[in-house]
């Protein structure tokens, strides 16, 4: 066999750079797997934050029927929210939120009100109207029923929803009264009476109830009342009052 030096030369030269290429890319390889690995270990490392949540009863005390949004994300899906009607109690994130309104089927925002709420609470906001400041919301602090099949206890509270009523005196059965009530206030939690009770609405000062009714309340049940509506109003809109089951 005769060799030739000149390609012999050009053989060991190739050979050498294929060596040369291969130990190149098995070096970038390793050094790919190793960042990838430390950055694993990075992220398996990493501590996040956990997300606080919040309840809230959405309370329509307007006329419209409407729906309402979370930071531009539909809530209450299954159906919307009638003149009178809630969503009780839906699991939201604490902290700063942006809440919008729109009227069922319709496009256009009516209005949007931040509410910052504290994780681990229960909440209400009513809508009295198709403006922000017709909205407000209270903090519930919802009493625990006994659970006892022998008590009679119902607990009640009153929340003056209606814009241009006045201040209201309400009375429930023979014990429980609330007084001058102005709109957007609450009382607190009372304990009542299960059963029938009589219920009475009066315009502070005024002598003739304004609603005159009588309301079953189931014991070891929380109830919220209020009162929606305007004082000449008609259809969706007249005077009325409401009833929330909270527990």
């Amino acid at each position: 066999m005769i060799f030739c030096p000149a390609i012999t030369k050009y053989l060991i030269h190739s050979y050498k750079m294929i060596i040369r290429f291969m130990n190149i890319n098995c070096s970038v390889l390793l050094f790919g797997v190793i960042i990838i690995g430390l950055t694993s270990c990075k992220n398996n490392d990493e501590v996040f934050a956990p997300v606080l949540s919040t309840g809230l009863t959405v309370v329509n005390a307007s006329a419209d029927t409407l729906n309402f949004y979370l930071n531009g994300t539909r809530q209450n899906n299954t159906s919307s929210l009638f003149p009178g009607g809630s969503a009780i109690n839906s699991t939201v994130p604490a902290g700063l939120q942006n809440y919008q309104f729109k009227k069922a089927g319709g496009f256009s925002v009516l209005f949007s009100i931040p509410l910052t709420l504290t994780d681990s609470t229960y909440n209400s906001l009513y809508v009295a109207g198709e403006s922000a400041s017709l909205s407000f919301n209270t903090r519930d602090n919802i009493p625990m029923p006994s659970n006892n099949a022998t008590s009679d206890t119902a607990y009640i509270r009153f929340v003056n929803a209606a814009p241009d009523i006045g201040s209201l005196n309400v009375y429930i059965g023979s014990v429980v009264n609330f007084k001058a009530l102005a709109f957007k206030s609450s009382s607190a939690f009372l304990p009542l009476t299960g059963g029938q009770n009589e219920v009475k609405i009066f315009q502070a000062g005024a002598a003739t109830p304004k609603i005159d009714t009588v309301i079953t309340f189931q014991p070891n049940s929380v109830y919220t009342l209020f009162a929606k509506g305007l004082l000449n109003g008609k259809g969706n809109a007249v005077f009325d009052v409401g009833i929330i089951v909270n527990q």
